[in-house]
């Protein structure tokens, strides 16, 4: 019997038993430079690894160890900030010798590698690998593919909770070998085509993250230097932005990961952030599915029959982003004619004339399915019955709208500018009276095709209006007011964990999903489901916009209190990993319990930007 699909939000992480792939035999000869610094004494203590007799360089960024005996790197610890952050070795145990490579040569520095290749044996040269646990630590590596999905050079090797290494060619080009599996991620470093002696590669550990005034010399910013790119992961199978390296790509999220990157220095001499999104909105544009969209797992399984009525404005506020970002007029241009047709895909979702983007379930409580939802829901809380009139997406397409316009100014006419400027005013127009919801003075989250309003509290829906200007300005501070009163009413203050989605359970029969596991419980009220998964539980994914809204209104103090602790656990890494309850960190119930399922989960970081965007 096959196993069923499953929604990829909700695919666990597979377990520290999972198959690997063991390490390539590496090199022969080792040259170390003598360690200038040690670890400080804050850093996790960073016993030299017994499982081979090595060589140990450690310094206050980088801490290596190289077997004498099987002649590979047994040991690497990064902190790009120089904290001495460096006890914890990332990479996978290495797998038994097949033999030595004498062309290869590693010299460890206190803040970079050097792998050398000596020009003999080109042919049939092994390469340098380097495998990364992800146990110990979700590595990526970023930059663009090559047509043969190698990753060309530069490149930057990203270890989330730790710091960055920056890698070039101490040749000419060279693109780097990429794979990721059930628990772990490989790096390798072909034998340099053509080259002679001396040629290799070097990595220097380096910061990547924007400038924020007073970060540098302020430790509550550590978690946000050094985590800042922890948003972008590549999945070299996919070749897209994704969950994490060996995850799905969710379309709906593009626009964090474009927004991330928008703000981010350049990675390298030739390479910015946006050529990565750049590339995976390549991929869409040219056919490929993604989740949120139809055709991604088989129908009947828990996908989606249309797209999320979030897929198509978070692909053009992506797009926005690429274009003016980089001011890349020639790519806009080249790809004008798919954005546009992704932006008229998303208007004629509108069957009312009212403006707002529609979605083809109904969202009418009792509509959903016992069990696993045969189609999900509105966007990407795909737990919860959004359906119909969604406030979320529709929040996110008014802000595409106007990326829209600003796209059309520059490609494709006054006609163009003109239609999105007119629809984005119509929906501006329709929002407010739609959602807001009198009983409660805050917005409901949807409303369904029988008009009720279904309101839980939703804090991802009120801060994202408040932040995008669709409520009116003389209401909006109330509203973030109101959702933090009730943040205070129902006793939720741990906000090193995000915050919850929803404050209150969503009943059982607005609930999509209904098994206890994801938040879908017994009881008709759903107590027994809340603060499990996307049912209230805590989380850093979307609080971006709490932290952000309560900047925009004046209340920089509550802000704070969300961002300080929050940028802190980002620096402990409390969102990875797996709980005493075996189960992963990225959601937990309110006292802290295990409640999630990737084990490593972007959407987290989206929060930083939050940091970035203060004046």
């Amino acid at each position: 019997m096959t196993t069923p699909w499953r929604s990829p939000r909700l695919c666990p992480r597979p377990s520290s038993g999972s198959a690997r792939v063991g390490t390539t035999a590496l090199a022969a000869w080792i040259l170390l430079l003598p360690c200038a610094t040690r670890a400080g004494a804050g850093a996790p203590a960073a016993e030299p690894d017994t499982r081979s007799p090595g060589s140990f360089v450690t310094s206050k960024f980088l801490r290596t160890g190289i077997s004498e005996g099987r002649h590979t790197l047994l040991f690497l610890g990064v902190d790009s900030l120089g904290r001495g952050k460096v006890g914890q070795n990332v990479l996978e145990a290495p797998g038994p010798s097949a033999g030595a490579d004498p062309s290869w040569s590693v010299d460890a520095g206190d803040r970079s590698l050097s792998l050398t290749w000596d020009g003999s044996s080109a042919r049939g040269a092994a390469p340098f690998v380097i495998t990364i646990d992800t146990h110990a630590c979700y590595g990526t590596l970023l930059g663009v593919f090559d047509e043969g999905g190698a990753i060309r050079l530069p490149a930057i090797l990203h270890l989330p909770g730790y710091g960055t290494l920056r890698i070039t060619s101490t040749g000419a080009g060279g693109a780097l070998g990429y794979a990721s599996g059930a628990g772990w991620v490989r790096v390798e470093f072909p034998a340099p085509a053509g080259a002679g002696s001396g040629s290799g590669y070097r990595l220097d550990v380096t910061t990547v993250c924007p400038p924020v005034a007073g970060a540098a010399d302020d430790p509550r910013y550590d978690g946000f230097r050094r985590n800042w790119l922890n948003v972008l992961q590549l999945n070299p199978g996919r070749r897209v932005l994704s969950n994490n390296t060996a995850s799905d790509t969710c379309a709906f999220c593009y626009y964090e990961y474009a927004d991330v990157a928008r703000r981010t220095p350049p990675l390298a001499e030739g390479l910015a952030a946006l050529d990565i999104v750049r590339q995976s909105l390549e991929r869409v544009l040219g056919g490929m599915r993604a989740y949120g969209m139809p055709g991604y797992g088989p129908p009947g399984g828990g996908g989606f029959l249309e797209e999320s009525s979030d897929t198509f404005p978070s692909l053009l506020i992506a797009a926005d982003d690429c274009s003016g970002g980089s001011g890349d007029s020639a790519w806009l241009r080249a790809h004008y004619a798919g954005i546009r047709g992704w932006a008229e895909r998303m208007l004629a979702t509108d069957r009312t004339g009212d403006g707002l983007v529609r979605y083809s379930e109904t969202g009418n409580s009792g509509s959903w399915n016992e069990g696993m939802p045969k189609v999900r829901p509105a966007n990407w809380w795909d737990t919860i019955g959004f359906g119909c009139e969604d406030a979320y997406a529709n929040a996110l397409a008014y802000r595409a709208l106007l990326g829209m316009r600003r796209m059309a100014d520059a490609a494709g006419g006054a006609g163009d500018a003109a239609r999105y400027e007119t629809a984005a005013r119509r929906l501006h127009d329709s929002y407010f009276r739609t959602f807001f919801n009198p009983a409660t003075g805050v917005l409901a989250g949807w409303r369904s095709a029988d008009g009720e309003l279904h309101d839980d509290y939703f804090t991802f829906v009120n801060a994202a209006a408040v932040l995008y200007g669709l409520v009116p300005e003389d209401r909006a501070a109330g509203i973030m007011e109101r959702i933090w009163a009730k943040m205070a009413e129902v006793g939720y203050t741990r906000f090193r964990m995000g915050i919850p989605g929803n404050l209150v359970p969503v009943p059982r029969r607005d609930y999509a999903h209904r098994e206890p596991r994801w938040g879908g419980g017994l009881r008709e009220d759903n107590l027994d489901g809340f603060q499990i998964y996307e049912n209230g539980g805590a989380t850093a994914c979307f609080s971006y916009f709490t932290i952000a809204a309560l900047d925009r209104v004046g209340r920089r103090d509550r802000a704070d209190r969300i961002l300080f602790p929050l940028m802190d656990a980002f620096e402990h890494r409390e969102f990875e990993g797996v709980g005493a309850d075996g189960r992963t960190n990225d959601w937990r119930k309110w006292d802290g319990t295990a409640e999630g399922y990737e084990g490593f989960l972007v959407d987290n970081y989206y929060a930083l930007l939050a940091a970035a965007e203060r004046p």
